[in-house]
């Protein structure tokens, strides 16, 4: 067969992938980041950009002049990796043009939960949580920083220490007594 009938690249990579597919906000819905989140995304940014891609593209053109490329490892790999890395700069682009810095320490004395609050609440069987609301990029359980976007934080939203608020979850509903609402310093 010849080359002029076959491509290198294969359209379906260029699909954003199913983490990046969730990670899509509601329309209408801003793209709130705490100043860390928003750092953070713009170090990942700037890694991949200056220095992981060229060092991909540097193997890539090694590769590419060792000849025939439909059974080099190096040049495969290569191309895939540089479309994952393509991939990952556009979505970071867009999420950091869309971003909304919201400074937690600029909400001190506030008693309602909004955005960037820390938030100590105790479930129905007496367990007590603290959780911070941060934006969805930047959310991680094991360090206790949901997403203001989850039902969990939905539910926070507004309240205030002594309120008892519904969260709808997966699991049903359940109701939350809300213990404390600090702002980092």
């Amino acid at each position: 067969m010849s080359k002029a009938f076959t491509t290198e690249d294969d359209p379906a990579q260029d699909e954003p992938d199913a983490a990046e597919a969730e990670e899509t906000l509601p329309a209408g819905v801003k793209n709130y980041m705490t100043p860390n989140g928003f750092a953070a995304l713009q170090a990942e940014l700037n890694h991949l950009y200056r220095e992981e891609r060229p060092k991909v593209v540097e193997i890539v053109s090694w590769a590419a002049g060792n000849g025939d490329r439909s059974e080099n490892g190096d040049y495969l790999y290569g191309k895939k990796r540089l479309r994952e890395i393509d991939r990952r700069v556009r979505y970071l682009s867009k999420r950091l043009e869309s971003a909304e810095v919201v400074d937690p320490k600029k909400q001190q004395g506030l008693k309602k939960v909004f955005f960037g609050a820390t938030v100590v609440y105790a479930r129905e069987d007496g367990t007590e949580h603290t959780v911070t609301l941060v934006g969805p990029d930047e959310a991680d359980v094991a360090q206790k920083k949901i997403s203001w976007l989850s039902p969990v934080a939905r539910a926070l939203l507004k309240a205030e220490a002594g309120d008892e608020v519904t969260a709808k979850t997966a699991g049903g509903t359940e109701t939350l007594e809300i213990i404390s609402v600090s702002y980092p310093v």
